[in-house]
């Protein structure tokens, strides 16, 4: 399974470019022996338009050119073969660490193809994109920079990776 994670906006030189660059290493060292491949890293300009709600109209359709761009067509749908879109939004539901991992291993072993991990940028995400999203996640209610966003996406990747490869990467805590 193909991980991908697009992003609006671009990292500038500095600590979260640098951490994200280290969990990108860790996870491609060990997505291969897990049966997943990536992270292919997809950076989307910020929209110019003046308002709100066409800036997010506009990267969403950047963002869908992407997903579809990828071999196989859309992102999102059902049985084995098809892709999994998840965005990342202050609207979605908070899930433990573990219950991520298992995610992407019962994604992994129905044979799904690739996983799409959307990041919105300071306007956020187009409320519609969530129609077609097979999950969407929050970090909590908390309004964070979509620049830690992005680190914060990529390390919980490579943790739901040792989780499943059973690294003692993740250590078990309250509501794991």
């Amino acid at each position: 399974m193909k991980l991908t994670l697009l992003a609006i906006g671009r990292l500038k030189a500095g600590p979260e470019r640098d951490l994200v660059a280290r969990y990108s290493a860790r996870i491609t060292a060990s997505a291969r022996t897990l049966g997943l491949q990536g992270p292919d890293m997809i950076e989307i300009s910020e929209s110019r338009a003046r308002r709100e709600g066409d800036r997010r109209n506009e990267e969403a359709l950047a963002i869908r050119s992407h997903l579809t761009r990828d071999k196989g067509g859309g992102a999102a749908g059902g049985a084995g073969g098809s892709k999994r879109l998840v965005l990342f939004d202050e609207r979605g539901k908070s899930v433990s660490s573990i219950a991520f991992a298992d995610y992407l291993a019962r994604w992994r072993d129905d044979g799904v193809q690739g996983a799409a991990f959307v990041i919105g940028g300071p306007d956020g995400l187009d409320p519609a994109l969530a129609q077609d999203a097979d999950l969407t996640l929050s970090f909590g209610r908390l309004t964070l920079p979509h620049q830690l966003v992005r680190v914060l996406v990529t390390e919980q990747i490579y943790r739901a990776l040792t989780i499943i490869g059973g690294h003692p990467y993740h250590r078990v805590g309250h509501g794991d």
